[in-house]
C-alpha cells in the first residue's frame, strides 16, 4: 500500500484512509457488528492503516466498534475521531443537538473517546465543525493542551472556512483539514487548497465517491429509505440524480479505456491533485473496499486528467449539498 504524508505534519498513513460512519450511522439502520469488524480486519491486511470515526456517529456506537475491532493492531494504525456537536439531550443527531467546542467540553468529549477507542493517544483530533459560540484559539488552545497531556498527537478541523483556519494554525499547527471534495464538489479548490498548500496542512476529502453515487450504482429510480440521511440530501432527489448522471458517464468512459470503473477513476483523480490528499471513502462491503483499493493501481495521465477536466467543468452539477440547516455549518 501506498504511503502519504499529510501536509508538513509528518503524519504518514496509508494513501487511501477508510471511513468508518456508514457502518453504525446515517445510512440506513447499523450493520452487523461481526461483519464490519470483519471489514475492519480485512482492510487493515490489505494495508490501509488510517481509519476515521466520530463520537457523533451513533453516537458512540461508531468509536465503540472501531475500537473493539482495531485496539489489538493499534501500534500500526493512525485513528482519526472528532469532537463539536453537543451530546447532551435526548436527541443526538448531529445538528439537532446543536455544537459544542467550549474547551471544558473537549477535555470531557477526548476522555470518552480514548476509553471507546481502547487507545491512550488519539492520533488525530477533528473538531467536527466550527461552533461560531467559541473563539478558535480557546479550541485550539485546549487541543494544544490534551497533545502536552499525550492524549492527542495531531490536530484537525473539518469543514473549516480559511480565516478560521489561519487563526487556529497560529495557536496549535492543524495537521490535516477534512472536507467534501469530489469531481462533484470542487468548492475547495478556490480558496482552501491554496491556503493548504502554504500553510502545509494535509487534506482528507470525505465522500469522495459522492455518498456512493459517483459509483454508479444510483440512478434516478433509486428509492432511499427515510432512516437514509441522503434522502434528506437536495442532491439526491430524482431531478437532480438523473442531471448529475453525466458525471458518472464521464467517469465510465474513462474507466472504460483504463480497465477501471468510475468509483476507481473519481478517487484516482482526487490522488493526482496534490500528493498531500488522502481520501478516505467509506464502505461497509469488502468488495468495494477492494474495488476502492484497486483506484491506487490507476496512473491518469496530465492529457486525462485535462480530458476529465475540461469534460466535468460543461457539466452543472444540481443540487445542493446539504439543506440549508446543515450548509450554514460548513465554511465558517
Amino acid at each position: 500500500m501506498q504511503k502519504r504524508k499529510l501536509g508538513k505534519s509528518n503524519l504518514e498513513v496509508s494513501a487511501l484512509g477508510l471511513g468508518c460512519m456508514g457502518m453504525s450511522f446515517s445510512y440506513g439502520p447499523p450493520k452487523d457488528v461481526k461483519e464490519m469488524t470483519a471489514l475492519l480486519h480485512a482492510a487493515v491486511e490489505r494495508g490501509i492503516t488510517f481509519f476515521d470515526t466520530a463520537e457523533v456517529y451513533g453516537p458512540f456506537t461508531n468509536e465503540d466498534l472501531v475500537g473493539q475491532a482495531l485496539s489489538p493492531m493499534r501500534h500500526k494504525l493512525v485513528i482519526a475521531t472528532k469532537f463539536g456537536f453537543d451530546l447532551s439531550g435526548p436527541d443526538h443527531r448531529p445538528g439537532a443537538a446543536g455544537l459544542n467546542s467550549r474547551p471544558e467540553q473537549i477535555k470531557r468529549a477526548v476522555e470518552g473517546s480514548l476509553k471507546r477507542l481502547r487507545i491512550e493517544t488519539i492520533d488525530l483530533l477533528y473538531q467536527h465543525r466550527v461552533d461560531p459560540n467559541v473563539a478558535i484559539e480557546d479550541v485550539a488552545g485546549a487541543v494544544k493542551e490534551l497533545i502536552a497531556a499525550g492524549k492527542v498527537r495531531h490536530f484537525g478541523m473539518s469543514e473549516a472556512g480559511v480565516q478560521t483556519i489561519r487563526r487556529a494554525h497560529a495557536v496549535q499547527p492543524v495537521a490535516a483539514l477534512q472536507s467534501e471534495y469530489s469531481l462533484w464538489t470542487r468548492t475547495p479548490e478556490k480558496e482552501l487548497i491554496p491556503t493548504l498548500e502554504e500553510l502545509g496542512i494535509g487534506f482528507v476529502p470525505f465522500s469522495p465517491l459522492g455518498k456512493g453515487f459517483l459509483t454508479g450504482a444510483m440512478n434516478e429510480n433509486t428509492k432511499l429509505a427515510s432512516n437514509d440521511f441522503r434522502s434528506t440530501l437536495p442532491r439526491f432527489t430524482a431531478e437532480a440524480m438523473k442531471a448529475n448522471q453525466a458525471l458518472v458517464d464521464l467517469l465510465g468512459t474513462i474507466g472504460g479505456r483504463k480497465g477501471a470503473t468510475p468509483a476507481q477513476i473519481a478517487l484516482a483523480w482526487l490522488l493526482a491533485q496534490k500528493p498531500w490528499i488522502v481520501p478516505i471513502p467509506g464502505t461497509t462491503k469488502l468488495n468495494r473496499l477492494e474495488e476502492n483499493i484497486g483506484a491506487l493501481a490507476v496512473e491518469l495521465s496530465p492529457g486525462d486528467l485535462r480530458e476529465i477536466d475540461g469534460a466535468a467543468s460543461k457539466i452543472t452539477v444540481q443540487g445542493a449539498r446539504y439543506p440549508e440547516k446543515l450548509e450554514q455549518m460548513t465554511g465558517r
